[in-house]
């Protein structure tokens, strides 16, 4: 089961009904944004599970090695309502916390600290669980709901067992263009295994329908997309060049997104980029940290810099 909002329109042509995947896909569309709790609601009468069995839920903006069998395993061993995917991070602040107990029951769920004194764990709600379906007929419908500002933190009050699965694998929050490019790069380059990527695991992906210079150079988990160009002496690191992008002799490009159909011109450096689909970057151009160029957009030669011109 899919629930989409935003941009609904482009997922059913791309995935279909599931089968080329092993997959059933059913989608459900909100007519207008219900948050993370009501998307969960508003998918419940498409479900055929029993009252009390398990319903397994991702959140669309993550990738993750969790191993969903120990996730689902957890949740039937202690008897939980809801089971939760807890990722450490190194620093939380961008998060909100989740504590535990020593058996891994959720305490609490604590809003993003504002202080040193206020990280008491290093556990973030992951965006992967399991409902007992029962309480997912319990979120309120027909308004927009958070499920970590409302739902859970209401089932702790009533007294209601939520625990968490507490794991150190891959996780990372693709809800930037900045990380959807970095874990691109990551699948690539391994840190990341998935079976999803059709090659191996190396410096670089270059689909069939490229063409990339000999005197190219492609590094840290690049993927070039089918057709795109990469010119005689361009350098591409770390980014992720889609369909039909051409990116024109001596660029340089790194760390950075270019669209379907895009233009890098001859010389121009980009450095933490994102280029919209269609967009053209001019010659001699450079762009670096996170500036972004709209779909279809044009850029003259030389339009812009970063750094003096010695």
């Amino acid at each position: 089961m899919l629930a989409t909002s935003y941009l609904a329109e482009v997922f059913e042509p791309y995935f279909g009904d599931g089968s080329a995947l092993g997959l059933r896909i059913d989608y459900v569309t909100e007519r207008e944004p219900l948050g993370t709790g009501g998307a969960i609601r508003n998918v419940a009468s498409h479900l055929e599970s029993g009252p009390d069995d398990p319903v397994l839920i991702f959140n669309g903006d993550i990738l993750t090695g969790l191993d969903i069998g120990a996730l689902v395993g957890t949740h039937v061993t202690t008897g939980a309502d809801v089971s939760l995917h807890l990722s450490r991070v190194e620093d939380p602040r961008a998060f909100g916390l989740v504590p535990t107990d020593a058996s891994g029951r959720v305490l609490a769920f604590l809003e993003k600290p504002q202080t040193p004194e206020e990280i008491v764990t290093d556990q973030i709600n992951a965006g992967a669980y399991v409902f007992r379906r029962r309480i997912i007929d319990s979120i309120p419908t027909g308004r927009p709901v958070s499920v970590e500002r409302e739902t859970f933190p209401g089932l702790l009050e009533s007294g209601a067992h939520l625990q968490g699965m507490v794991d150190s694998t891959y996780w990372l929050d693709l809800g930037t263009p900045q990380a959807f490019v970095r874990g691109s790069a990551d699948l690539v380059l391994g840190h990341a295994p998935s079976p999803a990527v059709p090659g191996r695991c190396g410096e670089h992906l270059v689909l069939p329908g490229a063409e990339v210079a000999e005197d190219a150079k492609l590094t840290g988990g690049t993927v070039v997309g089918e057709g795109a160009v990469i010119g005689e002496g361009a350098r591409v690191g770390g980014s992720t060049v889609l369909a039909g992008a051409v990116i024109a002799p001596g660029a340089i490009v790194m760390d950075s997104l270019v669209g379907v159909s895009a233009r890098v011109g001859a010389r121009t450096v980009l450095d933490g980029a994102v280029i919209g689909d269609g967009a053209v970057v001019g010659a001699d151009n450079e762009l670096r940290d996170g500036v972004r160029v709209w779909c279809g957009a044009v850029l003259p030669d030389g339009a812009v810099r970063f750094s003096s011109d010695q």
